[in-house]
């Protein structure tokens, strides 16, 4: 069945007016007609079955029914991502909705190679990625902004798994390797009381020209900050994205724990 994302608050009997390009897919491509349902989601109301109250040459509108399942509450879970070349980004924001990021945050680093994104094109990727892969919310884009930034700001219950791609180095001036990404992220959750809910986590995926090296050493002396490897090769960016979220998600999210009812 169709699904759609339309902000706006559910009630049953309520009639909405989608946008007009979800209208047009509506109508248009879809070639659904009044009467025909549909599955709608806002992000805080839970998916409810929906159906064609009008169509018209200007667009159509769509009456709730029933709610279907009930919202719930995803992993407190951040990806923050290097600006990499605008495929490569896409990609990343696509597999993050899909992985369950509840936000997706852009930084520049020192070997950032793009300079430049489109915050709502990635965000209208997101939605559309949302809306097939069956979550009940869209995470947020957030616009770049300087990694240094990012850490002078950061909440103080949030941990963060930084993924350091020359975290095996001996000769690296922090002293040390970083643990395995699955066994760390185990140990924390074993550590911690069996029934407290997760903490809200980051994730961190470099550029390509990977961190510089004073970023490593400032990263790795937060006391917020787990740094890990996600294994023997250099991944690129979208790989690593991907990889780091799907280690998170079965160590700590709801692969293995269930989603909290909202």
């Amino acid at each position: 069945m169709i699904r759609l994302f339309v902000p706006t608050p559910f009630a049953a009997g309520a009639v909405i007016a989608p946008a007009p390009e979800q209208a047009r897919y509506l109508i248009s491509v879809m070639r659904l007609n009044s009467g025909d349902a549909l599955s709608l989601f806002n992000g805080q109301d839970g998916e409810w079955r929906a159906t064609v109250a009008e169509t018209s040459k200007r667009g159509c509108t769509l009456r709730l029914e029933s709610q279907t399942r009930p919202q719930q509450i995803p992993p407190d879970l951040d990806l923050i991502i290097a600006l990499v070349k605008r495929s490569r980004l896409e990609t990343i924001v696509e597999k993050a909705t899909e992985l369950g990021a509840h936000r997706i945050r852009l930084v520049t680093t020192r070997r950032t190679n793009a300079d430049h994104t489109n915050p709502a094109r990635l965000q209208a990727i997101a939605t559309e990625a949302a809306e097939q892969t069956g979550r009940l919310d869209v995470p947020q884009v957030i616009p770049p902004q300087k990694l240094d930034a990012l850490i002078d700001q950061w909440p103080p219950t949030q941990r963060l798994m930084f993924c350091d791609e020359a975290g095996d180095d001996p000769e690296a001036p922090w002293g040390g390797a970083a643990g395995k990404a699955l066994p760390a992220l185990i140990a924390l959750r074993e550590a911690a009381q069996r029934d407290a809910p997760v903490a809200p986590w980051a994730v961190l995926i470099g550029p390509e020209g990977g961190f510089a090296p004073e970023e490593r050493a400032q990263l790795r002396a937060l006391p917020f900050v787990t740094p890990v490897s996600l294994g023997p090769r250099i991944l690129r960016a979208d790989t690593a994205a991907i990889a780091a979220l799907t280690l998170w998600q079965a160590a700590l999210g709801d692969w293995g724990n269930g989603l909290r009812p909202g």
